[in-house]
């Protein structure tokens, strides 16, 4: 059985949930992306978005697999590129911090630790281009969008809350934190693979 976490890419795009191919929730401004999807289109924009990112930034998610198979994934940028965290009473984005947008495990694959790993990719991939730290914005309670993440989900997976708010906190993650997870991390691993021991996911 076999593991990875892949950058994402314009040729595993297609790997993404479906739902999540065509979302522009945040790749786009309220009234873009209401645009887009009454046009049909929201697929092209979104490639055409990611496609700008990894030009003008570099790469900006990353894939979890299971012998081949999509089981997670993760989006993140600068919040330069992220149009509608303008619109949340608790932004900016601090100068030194990247945004991560959406983190998703599939079913089959929850509860075992895998949004941790994610989480910690994406923080050894920030560490290596000089980033500090990465920033969310979490919900409270009830929200119209699956887009915005619970704020209890990035408590979990090591965020700390620095912008309090009654319904969408900003919460921020040091990436050197990260760095002690490896007991964590691989007993995650082992969990999604019933316990048989594997080399270590790569690239991390």
């Amino acid at each position: 059985m076999g593991r990875r976490i892949a950058p994402l890419t314009l040729d595993n795009l297609e790997d993404l949930p479906t739902g999540c191919r065509s979302c522009v929730f945040w790749e786009l401004d309220p009234v873009s992306a209401k645009e887009a999807v009454e046009s049909g289109k929201p697929e092209l924009e979104k490639e055409g978005w990611i496609s700008a990112v990894l030009l003008e930034w570099g790469s900006c998610g990353r894939i979890a697999y299971v012998d081949d198979q999509p089981a997670g994934f993760v989006l993140y940028a600068p919040p330069a590129y992220v149009p509608r965290s303008q619109s949340f009473p608790t932004s900016p984005v601090s100068a030194d911090a990247v945004q991560l947008m959406v983190s998703r495990v599939l079913p089959g694959y929850q509860r075992q630790g895998l949004g941790r790993v994610l989480v910690q990719a994406v923080a050894k991939d920030l560490l290596g281009r000089g980033v500090r730290a990465v920033e969310a914005f979490g919900s409270v309670g009830p929200t119209p969008t699956s887009c915005v993440l619970p704020a209890d989900h990035l408590l979990a997976v090591g965020f700390k809350t620095v912008r309090p708010h009654h319904r969408y906190p900003r919460l921020r993650l040091e990436a050197r934190t990260t760095l002690s997870w490896r007991g964590d991390v691989e007993g995650a691993l082992e969990r999604l693979l019933g316990g048989r021991k594997e080399p270590a996911l790569r690239p991390f």
